[in-house]
């Protein structure tokens, strides 16, 4: 800490539950990469995504299973591997992102194809993604293997619109779901609706077991496709270096050491008791946030679309982010000036992330853009969010943006 005003961007908060989780993993002897830590945190994160599954129109799929395992990323290489991702294919990736969302194509000697974002959500733009899509199959003369749209800073994708392009080529999608543990849409956990969904427990996400993820399996919707529990065998299968059910080892498949570790998982069960409680303080903090700057000249806080569905009688929010950061636009304003001067005030801030297809290392990566997360980049900043900033640290951060 830099100093007595120095506010976290984003760090997850222990609860003080989790000593006992970790205690009882030493006093058990279960270090390894499995244990009743490992089980009951799966458990425990399967009750909290499907509860709430009655929201959903149309569903004959049965609940979602978890597969708790070493990061975000190495969920997304799990579930791309079990797609049959591998050399010579192409994945369609939302370019507004993390390197994490992309990394795994390359690792299975596949390539991304980065498509760009729509202004409401900031995600994948359906319509790009569909021209996207046909263009692929017209040059390349087959269609790509996966599909991987994003729940950028918590906010929940287009996931109906998505879906109907995936429908209409017959393509899985990935949902990289990693900020956005909390977030619904159309009262429906966002990560519960693709093939398969990826969490991520690093250490400044809604919850953390240090570092961390999971791979949401949600089972497949062609008439040969694997159920839920199959999934979820697979991945566990695959993350625990393919070793066959035998007393010696054998392998078959080359596999990974990606599975969580009892002691991790412990870290992750003390979590879930506040888990509720941090994304309560995320949407609070975003709307400190909004009713201090939200009418600020030169100053946009983002923020959901607000549309609404009827369910049950009751009205419930479309999009309903868990803002994991709060994210602003300035308008005649140099963000990395404003960057500089928080950071002398104490206050953490960063850009938004820079676009896949602008990295040096996708250099030669096919990408279908409309400038949208160009232009989001050289523009936005992400301000102070986590479970440790409070409604006097939100004051005080506006104050230094107003002056």
């Amino acid at each position: 800490m830099k100093g007595k005003y120095t506010i976290y961007l984003c760090l997850a908060h222990m609860s003080g539950n989790e000593q006992q989780y970790i205690r009882q993993a030493f006093d058990t002897n279960w270090v390894a990469p499995l244990g009743p830590n490992v089980d009951a945190f799966e458990q425990s994160l399967e009750d909290y995504i499907n509860d709430g599954r009655h929201c959903r129109v149309t569903t004959s799929r049965p609940p979602s299973r978890v597969a708790a395992v070493s990061s975000g990323t190495a969920a997304i290489h799990l579930a791309l591997k079990a797609l049959g991702v591998g050399v010579g294919d192409e994945v369609m990736v939302q370019s507004f992102t993390f390197c994490a969302s992309a990394n795994p194509v390359v690792y299975l000697g596949a390539t991304p194809v980065f498509v760009d974002s729509e202004r409401d959500t900031w995600n994948m733009d359906p319509q790009l993604l569909d021209e996207a899509i046909a263009h692929r199959i017209s040059k390349t003369g087959k269609k790509p293997k996966a599909i991987i749209p994003v729940s950028l800073y918590g906010m929940p994708y287009k996931v109906d619109e998505i879906m109907a392009v995936a429908d209409k080529y017959a393509i899985p999608i990935v949902e990289d779901t990693a900020e956005a543990l909390g977030t619904t849409y159309k009262g429906m956990h966002i990560g519960t609706f693709g093939e398969y969904g990826v969490m991520s427990f690093n250490g400044n996400k809604m919850i953390t077991t240090s570092g961390g993820g999971a791979v949401i399996c949600n089972g497949g919707r062609g008439h040969d496709a694997m159920s839920s529990e199959e999934q979820r065998a697979n991945a566990v299968f695959f993350a625990t270096q393919a070793r066959q059910p035998l007393s010696y080892y054998e392998h078959m498949h080359v596999g990974f050491n990606y599975r969580m570790s009892n002691v991790c998982a412990g870290i992750g069960l003390g979590q879930m008791t506040v888990l509720h409680e941090h994304v309560e303080h995320h949407r609070a903090v975003h709307g400190k946030y909004l009713e201090l700057l939200g009418k600020e000249a030169g100053i946009s806080v983002k923020s959901a679309p607000d549309d609404t569905i009827d369910v049950d009688g009751r009205k419930i929010s479309v999009y309903d982010s868990n803002y994991w950061l709060t994210t602003i636009l300035l308008d005649g304003m140099d963000p990395e000036q404003m960057r500089q001067k928080l950071e002398a005030a104490g206050i953490e801030s960063r850009p938004l992330w820079k676009p896949m297809h602008m990295q040096p290392v996708f250099k030669d990566a096919p990408a279908y853009v409309n400038g949208t997360s160009e232009e989001l980049f050289h523009r936005g900043l992400c301000l102070p969010s986590g479970p440790m900033v409070s409604m006097e640290d939100v004051e005080y951060i506006v104050h230094a943006i107003k002056s």
